[in-house]
């Protein structure tokens, strides 16, 4: 419990010192040591829930918290780089609430998977959670574009990178989750003895829709330079298809259906 409130304590006093550099206009480093702490306790209490239950815990609200870790962790190692820190002020408050989300459900025994299967879990948290940081850029450029299309000129505009730089930006994270997303598929197809049996063939056609949707984007910028609104559509499909594929499927099985 201790854990989880330093968390969400630190998760909120970074957005709030980010919002408060968005506001006087700069592009300061104060929030880091505060969101660096946060992704250590966020850790920390999936770790100790982990040794208390014997093992990782993936189920519907604790593969959420690790997914919101995971783009925390991506949005402090950007943002620590360049000015792309804003993201962390949609970031950090989804992380906290899904450890909160987590820690108030509880942690559910972990299913007995071979290191296989270990690892092809872990792939997909890792590349779901590099995807959704794209899809928060998407709706970042898409922003962008339509104030500067509109002329209005806000603060969180000068915290932004320039429209190029923001775009190259999502064409590199889509990228990377695009070939963790290939790993992922291809380890499930590898390592899953059977997908009717086990309920996933749903989440393996759905994640194969939003790969080939992605692989279809990567395809379109470089043959004929996609950009702006149409990088924006296919980036948001493509992650919905995912997030239906993902936690859609584990909503309906194991909290409609109570079925692991």
């Amino acid at each position: 419990m201790i854990a989880v409130l330093a968390a969400v304590a630190l998760y909120l006093l970074a957005t709030g010192l980010l919002v408060a550099e968005v506001r006087r206009g700069g592009a300061g480093r104060a929030w880091l040591p505060a969101a660096a702490l946060a992704l250590v306790m966020h850790a920390a209490e999936h770790v100790f829930a982990w040794r208390r239950i014997g093992g990782a815990d993936m189920h519907f609200y604790a593969a959420l918290s690790l997914v919101t870790l995971g783009m925390a962790v991506l949005t402090t190692a950007v943002g620590a780089r360049g000015r792309m820190a804003t993201l962390g002020m949609v970031v950090f408050p989804l992380a906290s609430a899904a450890l909160v989300a987590t820690h108030m459900h509880g942690h559910r025994p972990p299913e007995p998977l071979d290191w296989r299967l270990q690892l092809h879990a872990w792939m997909a948290l890792l590349a779901y959670a590099t995807l959704a940081v794209a899809a928060l850029l998407a709706v970042g450029l898409w922003l962008q574009e339509r104030a500067l299309s509109r002329r209005e000129i806000h603060h969180w505009l000068r915290a932004l990178p320039p429209l190029v730089e923001l775009e190259t930006l999502l064409f590199r994270t889509i990228a990377t989750g695009f070939v963790l997303l290939g790993a992922t598929l291809l380890t499930g197809i590898l390592f899953v003895d059977d997908l009717l049996a086990q309920h996933l063939l749903h989440k393996t056609v759905l994640s194969l829709l939003s790969w080939l949707v992605f692989g279809v984007l990567l395809l379109g910028r470089w043959r004929k330079g996609w950009r702006g609104r149409t990088a924006v559509h296919w980036t948001l499909a493509a992650m919905a298809l995912l997030v239906l594929a993902f936690f859609g499927s584990k909503f309906v099985l194991e909290l409609v259906l109570q079925r692991a």
